[in-house]
């Protein structure tokens, strides 16, 4: 009796055992491009760096080919916009070319978000056409970006203004300038123009006389240098090859923090902008992948 008892009980915990086996398999469901079990969807913004931004984009319109239910939303504003913004949460992601801690003021806010080195990227100093330099010390840009130095004739050039065209307060590229050329002293209040992103600084160079600014690489395509003159710091030429090998020192890393640990639609978005499949994009659009940095 006890044997057919327990042989009744043995039968049932078989059944039991197979049935969640199925269940479970049935619950899988389809994996998407990003390994998950469930279909991502929803819409997140990643505002912030316009030297960040190109790169973004791109890597936003691959992922929702893979994801078509999702909306990535990609903006400027520079990088103390995109911090600010996404400590006070009003967007999911705000790129910066800068640490958080240089364009918040709040520390214990500043703790709360999370940093995402992305990739790096080089920056370079540039001029209008019309400027025959080639190269130029950083004590001479700093003296330009003072007011000590206003005409090229001083610089062994000719006889003409220069014009300087700065980036807003709010530019993580001004803070990388002012850091890693202008050893951490601010240019001179009101000198030159202020353009609010790395388009209208392109734009503004190709139009001005005699104009000097900085952009970063990636917005110096061919297409791009018809337009402007890129100089060398200190002899050395702002590439991929001098960054790395630490020779060329105006660079820095690109950041997209979270407020917290990311989740979701927004976790999934940062994991492939750092994927394996994009590597290739992120050098071919001028930018530099962390793992190639051995800083």
């Amino acid at each position: 009796m006890k044997n057919r008892k327990l042989k009744k009980v043995l039968l049932f915990l078989t059944i039991t055992m197979i049935g969640t086996v199925f269940v479970g398999c049935g619950n899988k469901g389809k994996k998407d491009a990003n390994g998950s079990t469930t279909e991502l969807s929803g819409t997140i913004t990643a505002l912030g760096s316009s030297a960040l931004q190109p790169l973004v984009e791109e890597v936003a319109a691959k992922f929702l080919t893979k994801n078509p239910k999702s909306r990535i939303n990609v903006q400027g504003g520079g990088s103390g916009a995109g911090i600010n913004q996404v400590a006070s949460g009003n967007v999911q992601i705000g790129n910066s070319d800068v640490v958080a801690e240089k364009k918040i003021k709040d520390k214990k806010l500043a703790k709360e978000l999370v940093d995402h080195k992305v990739c790096a990227i080089g920056f370079a100093m540039v001029v209008s056409k019309d400027v025959n330099i080639k190269t130029l010390t950083k004590e001479q840009i700093s003296d330009i970006f003072t007011g000590k130095i206003n005409n090229w004739k001083q610089l062994g050039g000719e006889d003409k203004q220069i014009n300087i065209i700065n980036r807003g307060k709010s530019s993580g590229t001004r803070a990388t300038f002012v850091d890693t050329i202008m050893g951490g002293n601010a240019e001179k209040e009101g000198l030159g123009t202020t353009q609010d992103s790395s388009g209208n600084v392109r734009a503004a160079i190709k139009q001005t006389k005699g104009a000097i600014s900085y952009l970063a690489l990636s917005y110096i395509s061919e297409d791009v240098k018809k337009d402007l003159n890129i100089i060398n710091i200190n002899g050395v030429e702002p590439t991929e090859e001098n960054i790395i090998n630490s020779s060329y020192k105006f660079w820095s890393y690109e950041h997209m923090y979270t407020k917290g640990e990311p989740k979701g639609l927004t976790k999934a978005f940062l994991d492939y902008m750092i994927s394996e499949e994009n590597k290739n994009l992120i050098k071919k659009m001028g930018y530099i992948p962390v793992d190639e940095i051995k800083k």
